[in-house]
């Protein structure tokens, strides 16, 4: 039987800074509770709402690596790496930080709020070259399927990350059901509802709660309500960075 976790969407820690509206999967900044340190790989999930013309000073990481998925509205995003883009709903941007970088996030608008995510990943190895990358999906694709959005490395002309890991989303329709198989031994996964209701594994679960489930190969997803989203991240559980 599968080892699991279930985070419901209530007890995740909380923050408000006026402009900034953050709830945390798991302990960040002024929240921090022992049990919540990270799931596997899974360091940060962060789900925000930044207010118009809102955002994050230039500001610097190293040796993560992050995915930002925008839910509502756009970013634009400024690095010392000379990046400087627009990231949309429909774009997946990764980083990784690697030996150092500095970047800035601002909601593209001055007047509609920005909604996303971001996500810190351990990564496999330490102080690689910092490098920047994003893609646009077409999100009708992951109609009643999961859409592949990240991999890792020795995927060709797929966008990754320094990590086993790979990332899907779907919308779907009320009383659809697919499995989901786990792409590494070793690895688990660690699903958020995005929007709606659906029983993952027989647990009930409603918009931004979550599970985590590992030592299994598959997990089954069933909507229980039209256009259910789902995000689902396959990660290691054990890792190491050389």
């Amino acid at each position: 039987m599968a080892n699991k976790v279930i985070h419901k969407a209530g007890t995740r820690g909380s923050a408000d800074h006026g402009w900034l509206k953050a709830k945390h999967s798991f302990s960040f900044a002024g929240y921090y509770n022992p049990q919540r340190i990270h799931f596997g790989v899974l360091r940060v999930l962060n789900d925000d709402t930044v207010a118009g013309g809102m955002g994050f000073g230039k500001h610097p990481h190293d040796n993560m690596e992050i995915i930002t998925i925008p839910l509502e509205g756009s970013i634009e995003h400024k690095d010392s790496m000379g990046n400087h883009g627009v990231i949309k709903y429909g774009d997946v941007q990764v980083m990784s930080a690697g030996t150092g970088v500095q970047h800035s996030e601002f909601n593209a608008s001055q007047k509609d709020p920005l909604k996303l995510f971001q996500i810190w990943l351990f990564p496999n190895k330490k102080n690689v070259q910092p490098r920047y990358d994003q893609v646009t999906l077409d999100v009708n694709d992951r109609k009643n399927r999961l859409q592949e959005i990240l991999s890792p490395k020795n995927d060709e002309g797929k966008i990754w990350i320094h990590q086993d890991a790979w990332f899907s989303m779907g919308k779907f329709d009320k009383d659809f059901a697919v499995d989901y198989a786990i792409k590494r031994k070793g690895n688990g996964v660690y699903l958020m509802v995005i929007k709606g209701d659906v029983t993952v594994n027989g647990e009930k679960l409603n918009e931004r709660d979550a599970i985590g489930l590992s030592e299994t190969d598959t997990i089954s997803i069933k909507a229980d309500s039209q256009d259910a989203e789902v995000l689902v991240m396959d990660i290691p559980m054990e890792f190491s960075a050389n």
